[in-house]
């Protein structure tokens, strides 16, 4: 279809990832990202693994996005209780200050209190708003909101009238990254079995645990007790949680507590571009810094291949398999892929293909060899992938030393520092071993 935005020639979207630290940041930034969203933990969906939660690490890391040319989003998407709320204008004073370049949002309470206070702050409203029809989108543009990220639960046919309808806001939408099985996620489910909130930040991804299915029957006063396979009730039984049994409730759109495969959606960025998009978005703030470099540089190769009006390079779906990972699906794009979007047989994240095994730290110009900070085992003979912002290169590793210069066979694991040889240019380079 023609594109909807004919004011941009071609029209090239803006790469976001996700930064749970400033190593993250520099990563995205290195591997092609335009942008970056991160939020302090109070008041955005991520408590675990986040390191802004201190101004001076916040100040820092934006001022170190803008002298690069780059854009850092805040994220500020919790839905409060009466608590944040009393706290939210003060403690988000000093934030504004820093002058981010949006925050990313999703009550409508708060967003009205950051209306009201700073009318010059651009507002993104967050996934968490559930936004997946062209009225929602007008409602919000209405009340100045600069950009709607909109659902995961929507099509690229939906996202295309809704661009038709809308085309003078700015419109953002997740291609990678875990999803939820609760509508854009808003879940219950980890506040139901150990008090950890989803809608607070603290989701122990409780969907992805392992659950045996038990049969079940309902007796005459409504409970539900195990029964012989004959019955048409199923009950659920986590893992740690034995004799805790639990009714399956099913309507006519399936049922939900599942552990759905991973988004990837690399082969439509083409459409998306096509369609008008303006950000395409990374989801993964609690990963790990070798994951951003990953999905960035692959994410960046075809945005600028689409642009080009080149083919999707398929071996950059080879790329992002060797990422830890679930099993993938391309979500809501398409539909229906009923259940070959579900992960049924396991909960943990698998990686076919590679594995981390450590950083580039410094060059040893007396032994003419690479300082390595080992993240994971590896050993004398692996084939190892250099990934590096100027390009990739594969090796096979010949030899190593330990720091006192001695040969060794085997770097054994996180924690240790070995050095190899390798080329003294591939500062920022991370190392992978094929499995």
């Amino acid at each position: 279809m023609p594109s909807a935005r004919p004011d941009f020639t071609p029209f090239v979207p803006e790469l976001l990832a996700p930064a749970g630290s400033p190593a993250m940041m520099r990563r995205a930034f290195a591997f092609g990202a335009d942008a970056v969203y991160a939020g302090q933990p109070r008041y955005s969906l991520r408590v675990r693994n986040n390191e802004f939660g201190d101004l001076a690490t916040l100040r820092g890391a934006i001022d170190e996005a803008h002298n690069a040319g780059k854009r850092f989003y805040v994220v500020s998407n919790v839905l409060p209780h009466n608590a944040k709320v009393r706290t939210y204008v003060a403690d988000m004073a000093p934030v504004v200050a820093l002058r981010p370049d949006a925050l990313i949002m999703a009550d409508p309470g708060l967003i009205d209190l950051v209306r009201e206070r700073w009318p010059e702050m651009p507002v993104h409203l967050s996934v968490q708003a559930n936004t997946v029809n062209f009225a929602a989108v007008r409602f919000w543009q209405r009340l100045g909101i600069a950009r709607i990220i909109l659902s995961r639960e929507l099509s690229l046919d939906e996202v295309a009238e809704i661009r038709q309808q809308c085309p003078d806001i700015e419109l953002e939408v997740f291609v990678h990254g875990a999803l939820c099985i609760a509508y854009s996620g808003r879940c219950l489910l980890s506040g139901y079995f150990n008090r950890r909130d989803p809608n607070q930040g603290t989701c122990t991804n409780a969907c992805r645990w392992d659950y045996a299915v038990r049969p079940g029957v309902e007796e005459p006063s409504g409970d539900v007790r195990a029964a012989p396979p004959a019955t048409r009730r199923w009950l659920l039984e986590e893992s740690e949680r034995p004799g805790e049994l639990m009714p399956i409730e099913e309507d006519e759109h399936g049922t939900y507590i599942m552990n759905s495969k991973d988004l990837r959606a690399i082969e439509h960025v083409a459409r998306l571009a096509e369609i008008g998009v303006d950000s395409l978005k990374i989801e993964g703030r609690t990963k790990s810094p070798y994951y951003v470099a990953r999905t960035a540089q692959a994410y960046r190769q075809a945005i600028d291949d689409a642009v080009a009006g080149r083919p999707l390079d398929p071996r950059l779906l080879g790329e992002l398999e060797g990422l830890a990972n679930r099993g993938y699906t391309d979500g809501f794009y398409q539909r229906h892929h009923a259940h070959e979007t579900q992960n049924y047989l396991r909960g943990h994240s698998e990686s076919g293909r590679s594995l981390y095994v450590g950083d580039f730290v410094a060059w040893d110009t007396t032994r003419q060899l690479a300082e390595i900070e080992v993240k994971n085992r590896f050993a004398v003979g692996d084939r190892i992938e250099i990934i590096h912002p100027g390009g990739n290169v594969e090796i096979v590793l010949e030899r190593m030393e330990n720091a006192d210069g001695a040969p060794i066979e085997v770097a054994p694991g996180n924690g240790h520092r070995v050095w190899i040889p390798l080329a003294s240019d591939l500062t920022g380079a991370m190392l992978a071993r094929f499995v």
